[in-house]
């Protein structure tokens, strides 16, 4: 986990930054990114997110350690914990039972 840790006091002033993961339990081994960018593009993965009824959650050190992934990476075991929360947190929006 250490390589993805997030340096709070390193970190420069925020920019508008975004990640978008996707989980579907039956057919995928773990959640993936499946978008992720900055500025314009963050803007535009939110605008879609909101359009298509998907939960936003915001949270800067998460995206601060899942930007660190390419678009298409499987999410790694080191960052399942991080991950689980966003999925509770969909699964709670949503009515779901984990």
């Amino acid at each position: 986990m250490a390589q993805y840790r997030s340096l709070r006091s390193q970190r420069k002033p925020a920019r508008n930054r975004a990640v978008a993961i996707s989980y579907d339990s039956a057919n995928m081994a773990a959640p993936k990114v499946s978008a992720n960018g900055q500025g314009a593009i963050a803007e535009k993965i939110i605008e879609l997110a909101k359009e298509h009824g998907v939960p936003i959650r915001k949270d800067p050190d998460m995206v601060e350690l899942l930007a660190q992934l390419d678009v298409g990476q499987m999410i790694p075991p080191e960052l399942y914990a991080v991950v689980a929360e966003v999925l509770a947190f969909v699964y709670r929006i949503k009515g779901k039972n984990l």
